[in-house]
């Protein structure tokens, strides 16, 4: 493999190859034009979504070296047969799940877009073998449990009231009434534009919390309404912290000393979300019919958005602007336990 190759296989598709074309002379004025195509060509896919990506990409560069073959430019007939692998691997490595390998096929197609390499997934070489794939290996999709009402109590229930303990249960609360993401979560700031990577701010009024948020389908506002006591609102407990923290600027939620004592200004990552759930699961004693191992495994940061959409008694509309959905079946994929035969066609038919 040559080595300029091997440099294109590394170069990180994150904007830097936005560049002047070769025959327009440079300027103050131009250059600062591309910084700013390349900030915004970075800003083009979330945090995570690039990191995944990335890693895909690293994962098919290393599967192409031990084929003896380069991942430049893309061949379909190449990228047919490392689906296949993916799918039936031949070594120890476990098989991937079906949303997996299309997630990895996404990722390749993305990276070549920005190494300037146009894929065709219609391709027959990959159509036919991806088709195939989801045919023969399809499952339907594995769920994370609810945290309902009751569970979501026993949680904030098992939190100290120290700095730490004040910021977590803000964050529970908030993101269980809210159906929040926990990206959406950690992203919130306090005003808007307050730092560069907001991913939303917030605003308190007498009769709750207005959250406006950048999420993955856009620009979106989520009132949370105060609760029947302090001690389980999410308004009064995001109060509290705020007031205690100190903050007035920036991100909402952000790291402690390790006593607990004190707030920093590094915002949290989104990671802390799903570390909280599951701790708190387990020391509120939540499904302790089973082993600890399953148990962690039932539960994520998404138990909070399911908990809402299964737990909110009140029309479905109303939970589905909340969560964000663009379809009411999005919603009730989320619902774990709902009146499934609340509107029975068969009667409304006349049988």
């Amino acid at each position: 493999m040559s080595q300029q190759n091997d440099g294109d296989e590394r170069a990180a598709p994150d904007g830097d190859s936005i560049a002047l074309p070769a025959h327009v002379a440079g300027s103050g004025t131009l250059d600062r034009l591309v910084d700013a195509a390349r900030d915004y060509a970075k800003a083009s896919t979330a945090d995570n979504t690039n990191k995944a990506y990335a890693a895909d990409w690293k994962h098919f560069t290393r599967w192409c070296r031990l084929k003896g073959t380069d991942p430049l430019p893309p061949s379909p007939e190449m990228i047919g047969l490392y689906l296949t692998d993916l799918a039936a691997p031949s070594g120890k490595a476990p098989a991937l799940s079906v949303g997996t390998i299309d997630r990895r096929l996404s990722g390749l197609t993305w990276n070549y877009v920005r190494r300037g390499f146009a894929l065709d997934r219609k391709n027959r070489h990959i159509a036919t073998v991806m088709a195939g794939i989801k045919r023969k290996h399809v499952r339907p999709p594995v769920q994370k449990e609810a945290i309902l009402a009751e569970d979501i109590l026993a949680m904030v229930a098992t939190l100290s009231y120290d700095l730490r303990g004040l910021r977590d249960r803000a964050i529970l609360l908030l993101g269980y009434s809210g159906g929040l993401r926990r990206s959406e979560i950690v992203g919130l700031d306090v005003h808007k534009d307050d730092t560069p990577e907001s991913g939303g701010w917030i605003e308190i009024f007498d009769k709750g919390a207005l959250l406006t948020l950048n999420a993955k389908t856009g620009w979106r506002e989520v009132e949370i309404g105060r609760g029947s006591k302090n001690q389980t609102c999410p308004v009064y407990a995001l109060e509290q912290w705020l007031h205690f923290a100190k903050i007035d600027f920036g991100p909402v939620f952000v790291g402690t000393s390790r006593d607990g004592k004190r707030a920093s200004e590094t915002r949290l990552n989104d990671k802390h979300v799903a570390r909280l759930v599951k701790r708190t699961i387990l020391n509120a004693g939540i499904r302790s019919d089973l082993p600890e191992k399953e148990r962690l495994a039932l539960f994520s940061g998404h138990s909070l958005r399911a908990g809402l959409a299964s737990s909110a008694e009140v029309d479905e509309r109303y939970v589905q602007k909340q969560l964000g959905h663009a379809s009411a079946e999005m919603t009730r994929s989320y619902q774990r336990r709902r009146d499934r035969f609340r509107v029975n066609l068969t009667k409304a038919a006349g049988l």
